[in-house]
This record gives C-alpha cells, sequence and structure tokens, in this order.
C-alpha cells in the first residue's frame, strides 16, 4: 500500500492543510494519509502553541469524512522535540515489505532540510543543487525529480490561501466566518473551547501552499503503538 506521513503543527489544521492532503492522496494513488501534530516541533519551541489535545481533537474533526487520512498520535508526548527522522522510524518499524511510504514536506522546508536532525538521512550526494531547487520553486505541472537512490515527486501547486493571522482574526467573529479557512466542525470546536482569541507573537505569512512528495520506501496500514 502507498502511505504518507503528513506532519506539522496544525495550529490549528485548516483548509489549505486539507487540500494538499487530498491532492496528494489523488495524484498519487495513496490508500492512507498520516496526518502527524508535532507535540514539540523542533523549529517552534519557542513559539506559544494551543494544547496538543485541542490540536489532534481538530485534526480528527477535521479529518473524520475521508477515510483515507489517518490522525496519528505518532508524536504525542514524548517528552522532547519531535524530529521527523524519528517519527519516520517509528513507523517504518510497523511497515509491511510491500507497502511504501511517502514523506509530504512543503518546498521551503525541503529548502532548510540540512538543518534537520540527522540531515544525513538524505546525504549531501542526493541533495539537489541550488540550480535545481530554484527550477523546482518556479515548477507549476508537477512531475519527479530523479536522484540517486531516490525520487522526488512534485504536487502541482495546490492554491489555497490560508494564514494563522487570518484564522485568529476570525476567532473572534461567528463560526460561519471563521469556516472560510478551517472546516466547519473545526470551527465550531474552536469557538466552543475559546481557543485563538489571543494573537501569537510571531504569525504565519499568508501564501500558497506548495507541496512536495518524497518517496523513502515501504509502509503500513496499522497505527503504531
Amino acid at each position: 500500500m502507498k502511505i504518507a506521513l503528513f506532519g506539522g503543527t496544525f495550529d490549528p489544521v485548516h483548509l489549505g492543510h486539507l487540500a494538499v492532503a487530498r491532492a496528494a492522496a489523488d495524484r498519487f494513488d495513496l490508500g492512507l494519509v498520516y496526518l502527524v501534530p508535532a507535540d514539540i516541533p523542533p523549529h517552534k519551541q519557542k513559539r506559544k502553541l494551543t494544547d496538543f489535545q485541542h490540536r489532534f481533537a481538530m485534526l480528527a474533526l477535521a479529518t473524520a469524512q475521508d477515510k483515507r487520512f489517518i490522525p496519528s498520535l505518532l508524536d504525542s508526548h514524548t517528552g522532547h522535540p519531535n524530529y521527523s527522522i524519528e517519527t519516520v522510524r517509528r513507523l517504518k518499524s510497523t511497515l509491511g515489505k510491500s507497502d511504501k511510504l511517502y514523506f509530504l514536506i512543503g518546498m521551503d522546508a525541503f529548502k532548510d532540510i540540512n538543518t534537520w536532525r540527522q540531515p544525513r538521512a538524505l546525504p549531501k550526494s542526493l541533495r539537489p543543487t541550488e540550480p535545481v531547487l530554484r527550477a523546482l520553486g518556479k515548477q507549476r505541472a508537477g512531475g519527479t525529480v530523479a536522484l540517486p537512490g531516490v525520487n522526488i515527486h512534485l504536487l502541482a501547486e495546490v492554491r489555497e490561501p490560508v494564514s494563522s493571522t487570518q484564522i485568529r482574526a476570525a476567532a473572534y467573529k461567528s463560526a460561519k466566518q471563521l469556516s472560510r479557512y478551517v472546516p466547519g466542525l473545526v470551527a465550531a470546536y474552536i469557538k466552543k473551547e475559546h481557543l485563538y482569541t489571543v494573537k501569537p507573537s510571531q504569525p504565519e505569512s499568508r501564501g500558497v501552499l506548495r507541496s512536495k512528495m518524497l518517496s523513502l520506501q515501504r509502509e503500513h496500514h496499522q497505527e503504531p503503538r
């Protein structure tokens, strides 16, 4: 089975996240997409996040209507920063020989992959050169970039402009207005729990969400324990 791992803070999960996951599932015929909220994201340790249980609850509500989407507890309450290499290893330990794992990552994050934990997981010899990265950033139609030992599958651009600033501004308004950015059930949950009524110190910038798929081999349909 083809399965993708899609990690992030999901604070909160919004329509852009779901658009990317849906487009990837359709484009690459994925059987499952594990959406994995990080308890302690390494690159955002100084940022105040919504409690993990709220972020996971919203993710569960957002994915309830698509059987391909699995809200995952892979990175819940580990007590230390959630590094992607460790998340991938935990997931791969549950996989079967015929399963194939895809890692869903945005181009901006991929450009900084050398700052991640154990970047030798994608050694320098396999990393795209700067000209290749610039070309990837300009590419719109999708496709595949073949590197030694790995293929990078490009997902055509997904346009769903959403920012944390918009979500937090709408959180002061009605659930209907909030539903312009997050699924209806998530909007109702945000209003019920009075979330996002304090503006973050470092809001995300608005922009088009662009996703790429990185095939890592192997995967499985059962949630790890």
